[in-house]
């Protein structure tokens, strides 16, 4: 006798997710996502106060950004498999120790205990518990959600908790000034952060229930939070009805995607192309501000200053993702092509500011085309495969976002050390190119349903 074939996802006796349960969800991403922008804000400043060169306080976040690049993938092939409550709390863990033991190892050194190199040797050390375990929470979060959610409801809901990786982006930066302690000094932000973590762990034992992982994820898998995460609001439903996990392989994970799937492999090389014009700024544009706006020995005022730039910045890219990608009903193409002849003139603004509107304007600019550009890249690679594969295919994602991180920012603050103007020049070229690129390779946008 036939097996009787399994029933649909909205079948399976899931408990729906309240309120509570959501924002549980919700801070989770927010908290770790606002703590690493707090901390990009504060790090040019520490470093200019331990006389650390501009290239090495970017390096200290290349091993993070490696880790997270490799482990990424991995935490979201495993979220079926070992269940997604289980990795959110992995997650912040990694974010929480990180914060507490980065945080300490900047206030000993800022105090003198030992050397600047050795500072900025254990931050890098003790940030890559971020790389390693905090790139477990993302994919966790979005699956839990997509696996209890129906799916007339998933976009939206999908939409809230991927806003909620970007809004942290902007909470970051505009808190950090206000957690600074007479005691606790340049590192305070980390430690409160370090708290915070803590109680959301502990709402994530009280308030969520252990999960049966028995469906894929439907989510985005974000890449380490530089900037506003991709948008799930961008993601269109393929049309095909939620199947259970299918037959697994050996060991009970999901056949894996691989990166040279020509279906997804124009969409990489964009991701990639973009990814690293994005990333060469984001890691300038601190040292930018400290320094046309002559701020090296003011570092109240440079943290301020540095703040309002990337929230700036934050807010033009929810902006893009929240507003301009669902009113104007663009797809991945369209938001690819637009984003990058966005981020090329905002570049190319920056690069000729001398104050703090003009640098402003030109980082709320390129950041409103990069905005565009992440979700348009990510949601043309979901799109492109089949929903079974989706888990696969985020986890490719998110390490494309991650990979630009690497050396990127190092790269661009090694070249801005010789030519300031050199990076912006650099992005503006890799947009144009892009755009051109893309204009010839990626496939045409599909007509819009009328709702």
């Amino acid at each position: 006798m036939a097996d009787s074939p399994a029933p649909p996802l909205e079948a399976k006796k899931h408990k729906p997710i309240d309120s509570t349960r959501m924002t549980v969800l919700f801070a989770v991403m927010l908290v770790t996502a606002s703590g690493n922008t707090a901390m990009q804000s504060i790090l040019p400043t520490i470093g200019t106060q331990l006389k650390i060169p501009d290239f090495w306080v970017s390096a200290a976040f290349s091993w993070s950004a490696l880790l997270w690049v490799y482990t990424a993938p991995k935490w979201a092939r495993l979220s079926d498999h070992r269940g997604r409550k289980a990795l959110m709390r992995l997650g912040m863990i990694g974010f929480t120790a990180s914060m507490a033991l980065a945080g300490l190892a900047l206030f000993l050194g800022l105090l003198g205990w030992y050397g600047a190199i050795w500072t900025f040797v254990l931050f890098a050390i003790f940030r890559s518990l971020y790389g390693g375990l905090g790139s477990a929470a993302p994919p966790a979060v979005q699956a839990y959600v997509a696996a209890r959610t129906p799916r007339a409801d998933r976009t939206k809901a999908l939409s809230l908790i991927a806003s909620s990786f970007g809004l942290g982006t902007i909470v970051g930066p505009a808190i950090a000034p206000l957690l600074i302690l007479p005691v606790l000094g340049l590192s305070s932000p980390m430690f409160a952060f370090a708290l915070i973590g803590i109680i959301v762990m502990i709402a994530l034992a009280l308030k969520l229930p252990n999960d049966d992982p028995g469906f894929e994820a439907r989510g985005v898998v974000t890449s380490e939070p530089y900037s506003a995460a991709p948008s799930a609001g961008s993601l269109k439903d393929d049309g095909h009805e939620d199947q259970p996990v299918g037959k697994p392989s050996p060991d009970g994970i999901p056949p894996r995607l691989r990166w040279g799937d020509k279906r997804i492999k124009p969409w990489l090389i964009t991701g990639i192309m973009g990814g690293n014009a994005h990333a060469v700024i984001l890691g300038v544009i601190g040292f930018l501000v400290l320094d046309r706006l002559g701020l090296r020995d003011d570092p109240k005022t440079a943290i301020e200053m540095t703040g309002i730039v990337l929230m700036s910045g934050a807010a033009a890219t929810l902006l893009a993702q929240w507003g301009l990608i669902p009113l104007l009903q663009m797809g991945p193409r369209s938001s690819v092509l637009w984003g990058m002849l966005l981020a090329g003139i905002g570049c190319f603004i920056i690069g000729l500011s001398s104050d703090l509107y003009g640098i402003i304007i030109g980082f709320a600019v390129s950041s409103l085309g990069f905005g565009l550009f992440r979700p348009g890249f990510t949601a043309g690679a979901s799109l492109a495969v089949e929903r079974s594969e989706q888990n696969g295919v985020a986890g490719i994602v998110a390490s494309v976002n991650g990979m630009a991180f690497i050396a990127s920012p190092a790269i661009g603050v090694l070249l801005y050390t010789y030519i300031s103007a050199l990076p912006f020049w650099i992005a503006v070229t890799m947009c144009l190119f892009i755009f051109g690129w893309g204009f010839k390779t990626l496939k045409l946008d599909e007509a819009p349903n009328p709702q």
